[in-house]
């Protein structure tokens, strides 16, 4: 289902409270501009230190200031890490959250909270993430495409469509490469079509027999996954149609490729798409923090300032909302292994794109970056504000068969008083 806020309830909306302060003032930005059809999530798995990326620290005492040296951005007065000069000249189109302060400093309940809005599962409830919202909410039911992919070989356990069933569950693309490789039927056409049909003609009988919820949502995955081998749109996958000027602008890396398949994926409708930077231990830098996130931010660097370059060009930024964030921060405090523990008290996030009013910070943290002392930004806060965005009531709730109560898209219970404090 679709949800469209007109602009007049949208302000009505934010002078009662509900998104109150800078962070509505974002979101009512956005709501002049072109709906935000599409959001790209760039996920950076492990948690990336917010003193050596976003928020660094040059005045710090020694043992919590970084080795990195920050520059100046497009937007004067803001400053960034060295190792983002790429994004350091699209600065007026972003804008730095470092007020982020959140409860969970585990990778897994963090994940899952900052993805769902929602602490853990509650009476054995599966809480869907962003991307299976998104898909909810803006999807086109009998679009060919998944309206929700996940790009990347990163931990993945934050990412499913819980409640929401298996139509809103992203599609898994572990290696950008691989083109339309993995969506190829190993027979030909006419095989293909046979043995489908005889397995439609099984499962209906099974359907008939049991009646069994599994069942529906096996077949429902199958009917997906074939109309996605048989589309046209499939060719959205196949890197090898862009130029190798193209490719090599982006990184040849998994990252930057990743974040190449998801501008050519939101062009051809698809509504969400994740990509996932951090193979293996990825941001999680407990040793080496400052030559492992040096590697990971130049990584970054290219792949974000190309998407985000690329969207510019061709006209898709305002209707395009990009993410960059990982579950928390990094400790202010570097260890005798020369690296920083986690930390989610005080963090960055950074939004660009999507209509909103870019070259501003919102919120700060003290001299270490180890506390916000202005504009702090909660989960619900960040969540709310990001469905404001798309233009998504974040207040609706699903009401899901086979559970009694219904259950809303973000935890507004702390989320509407927190987005007060912002004021």
């Amino acid at each position: 289902m679709q949800i469209h806020i007109d602009r007049r309830a949208f302000i009505s909306a934010a002078a009662g409270g509900a998104l109150a302060g800078w962070l509505g003032r974002l979101a009512a930005q956005a709501a002049d501009q072109p709906q935000a059809k599409s959001c790209i999530l760039l996920w950076m798995s492990g948690g990336p230190s917010h003193l050596d990326t976003f928020d660094l620290k040059p005045d710090a005492p020694e043992g919590v200031r970084g080795e990195f040296r920050p520059i100046a951005t497009s937007v004067p007065g803001i400053q960034i890490s060295e190792h983002f000069p790429r994004f350091s000249r699209l600065m007026q189109h972003a804008a730095l959250l470092r007020g982020m302060s959140t409860v969970e400093s585990d990778h897994q309940l963090a994940s899952y909270h900052l993805h769902t809005g929602y602490q853990k599962r509650a009476g054995g409830v599966a809480f869907p993430s962003l991307g299976a919202i998104v898909s909810r909410e803006l999807g086109v039911p009998d679009f060919p495409l998944p309206n929700f992919v996940c790009i990347g070989s990163g931990p993945r356990h934050a990412t499913r469509s819980g409640i929401l069933g298996p139509s809103h569950q992203p599609l898994d693309v572990l290696d950008p490469n691989r083109g339309t490789e993995f969506l190829t039927p190993l027979v030909g056409s006419a095989e293909f079509t046979r043995r489908y049909d005889l397995l439609q003609r099984f499962n209906a009988s099974f359907r008939q027999a049991y009646q069994a919820e599994a069942a529906s949502a096996h077949e429902a995955a199958l009917e997906r996954a074939v109309r996605l081998m048989t589309a046209e749109q499939k060719r959205a996958f196949d890197l090898s149609q862009e130029p190798d000027a193209t490719r090599e602008r982006y990184g040849r890396g998994s990252f930057g490729q990743g974040c190449l398949l998801a501008r050519r994926l939101v062009e051809t409708g698809v509504r969400f798409v994740e990509v996932i930077s951090g193979e293996g231990v990825g941001w999680d830098t407990h040793r080496d923090n400052f030559p492992r996130t040096r590697a990971l931010s130049q990584e970054v660097d290219v792949g974000m300032a190309s998407l985000l370059e690329d969207l510019r060009d061709r006209g898709r930024l305002d209707s395009t909302l990009v993410i960059w964030m990982g579950e928390f921060g990094r400790s202010p405090q570097i260890t005798s292994g020369g690296g920083r523990n986690h930390w989610a008290r005080a963090w960055s996030c950074v939004l660009a794109g999507g209509g909103i009013r870019g070259g501003q910070t919102i919120g700060r943290t003290d001299r270490q970056g180890a506390e916000v002392v202005d504009r702090p930004i909660r989960v619900a806060d960040f969540l709310a504000t990001v469905c404001s965005i798309l233009k998504i009531d974040y207040t609706r709730r699903h009401q899901v068969a086979g559970i009694d109560r219904p259950i809303s898209i973000v935890d507004t219970a702390q989320g509407v008083s927190l987005l007060q404090e912002l004021l």
